[in-house]
């Protein structure tokens, strides 16, 4: 009877279940008050499934006497009752047609159950729902602990010493391939997003999925070698295929450099955040973005505003790139992906050579850059990033 009911209540203990709120603050809280607030929900779902299985009630108290979760009213059980359970060596005991069980974690008390019915059925059943939760109880931890420990890693929180004694107790290996991916995925209110790559990528192992801010996703997750960016580049493309398709959501995602060791994951996790930024400034018609191909961009995001704004002058004067006709700008960029080739431009354009010469030569008249030669071609590519910098940077402030 007792391994059908075994068989039937199986809790899941996927950790889909688990809600991890971010404290922001980098420091963790008692694991004991989080666990009570994230598992109460878990919790009662779960003895009301039991009940429905072997008709027992049952009730979950903490450890000050307030009711977690409950079939029945328990209002004849006291909280002197439960208090006095708690501080005796018992694990179990028999009270008024109740048997009451401590449920354990870290050999501490975190919760009572109570099975009512004097008949060993109960207790039996009691035991059961022990067991189950106490496997909940440390999942959770687990999972709450991995995420905690992965936060601080990638916020520099921790001393390298640290690093590698959490690791171990957390069963982390130290040294293994891993990259870290960050997904921002533009209005998702309901975090569907978290959902979908927790759902696809968590049961593969060695991958973690946090946060340290509420507008990204952070995928912290492990590769086959310090070399496999094919790979790396793929699992990104998979995901925005799948966010864009399932869930409608328009997705960026930006990747770091691939580090050997767990304590360059702070590395990895920097660069996807420079990767990010510069996407958005440079390479706007991107959904993903790795930090090692991003070229110039990534030198004229690390250059001073001031001495940007000193470049643009110089080239341009009073009349920056911004204020020119958006056709002369949009017949340039279509220029340049032809590798300054005037024929292949005006195909691509469905106007005549001509057309497009007259356009060309304008924009020399107002800038005194022939961008048909290599040279003037390579400043006015650079003035517009340059200029697309500052107005991002002007955006921020």
């Amino acid at each position: 009877m007792f391994y059908i009911i075994l068989q039937k209540f199986r809790l899941k203990l996927s950790l889909n279940s688990f809600k991890i709120y971010d404290r922001g603050n980098g420091k963790r809280g008692e694991l004991q008050e989080d666990v009570k607030m994230i598992s109460q929900q878990v919790i009662q779902t779960s003895i009301d499934e039991l009940k429905a299985i072997t008709k027992v009630d049952l009730c979950v108290m903490d450890t000050d006497g307030l009711t977690v979760a409950t079939t029945f009213d328990q209002e004849e059980i006291s909280v002197g009752l439960v208090l006095n359970f708690v501080q005796s060596p018992a694990d179990s005991q028999i009270v008024n047609g109740y048997h009451m069980l401590k449920i354990l974690e870290d050999g501490e008390v975190v919760y009572i159950l109570i099975a009512q019915g004097n008949a060993s059925d109960a207790y039996m059943i009691g035991k059961i729902a022990v067991s189950q939760i106490q496997n909940l109880v440390i999942a959770y931890k687990e999972h709450y602990d991995k995420n905690n420990f992965f936060q601080n890693l990638l916020l520099d929180n921790l001393l390298l010493v640290d690093i590698y004694n959490r690791a171990k107790k957390l069963w982390i290996e130290a040294e293994a391939p891993r990259i870290v991916f960050l997904i921002e995925a533009q209005n998702d209110r309901d975090n569907i997003a978290m959902e979908m790559l927790r759902n696809l990528f968590e049961d593969q192992g060695e991958c973690y999925l946090t946060a340290v801010e509420q507008k990204n996703i952070i995928m912290i997750k492990g590769v086959s070698s310090k070399e496999a960016y094919e790979e790396v580049e793929q699992t990104a493309q998979i995901i925005v295929d799948m966010l864009n398709a399932e869930a409608m959501l328009a997705v960026k995602i930006a990747y770091g450099t691939i580090v050997g060791e767990l304590k360059e994951v702070s590395k990895s996790y920097k660069e996807a955040k420079m990767a990010l930024d510069v996407g958005k400034i440079f390479y706007a018609e991107k959904s993903v973005v790795a930090y090692n191909t991003l070229g110039i961009g990534r030198l004229i995001y690390h250059l001073p505003v001031n001495l940007c704004r000193i470049f643009i002058k110089e080239i341009f004067g009073d009349n920056i790139p911004e204020e020119l006709d958006d056709e002369i700008l949009s017949t340039v960029q279509k220029f340049f992906d032809n590798n300054l080739n005037v024929s292949e431009t005006s195909r691509q354009l469905f106007v005549h050579r001509n057309t497009l010469v007259y356009r060309i030569e304008k924009l020399h008249q107002s800038t005194g850059l022939d961008i048909r030669t290599f040279d003037d071609a390579l400043t006015f590519k650079i003035a517009l990033m340059v200029v697309n910098y500052m107005k991002y940077i002007d955006s921020m402030e």
